[in-house]
């Protein structure tokens, strides 16, 4: 068998793996998050978001709400240097990230059934 030959074979089978691998994957909701970041925030956002008064207040007195803590929560990056992941029994994570021109900075207690935002900081 030549080169082409195999070249040929092995891009056919390639090819059709792709397919059925796009067919069975399609419309699931399926999501590749390997970074450690991607994981984190994952699970944050998989739980149940509660917010603490002076959170609340801190929102209103930005003109922010929830909108924007999602964004965070989605499109944000976190500061492991700054953030206690191993803190018993809840992991305390720094989330950095923007929302219309305003840098935010989120502090999350991640438990393991509820995320609790516990404070909110607008850096200039």
């Amino acid at each position: 068998m030549k080169l082409i030959q195999r070249i040929g074979y092995y891009l056919g089978g390639f090819s059709l793996g792709l397919i059925i691998l796009a067919f069975f994957l399609n419309g699931k909701k399926t999501s590749c998050s390997y970074g450690p970041d991607a994981r984190v925030l994952k699970n944050i956002r998989l739980k149940k978001i509660e917010y603490l008064d002076n959170t609340q207040s801190q929102l209103y007195n930005n003109n922010l709400d929830s909108v924007a803590v999602n964004y965070v929560l989605r499109k944000g990056n976190i500061n492991f240097s700054e953030s206690n992941a191993r803190q018993k029994p809840c992991g305390i994570y720094i989330v950095e990230g923007d929302y219309k021109e305003k840098d935010i900075i989120l502090t999350v207690e991640n438990c393991d059934s509820i995320a609790t935002i516990t404070n909110l900081r607008i850096a200039n």
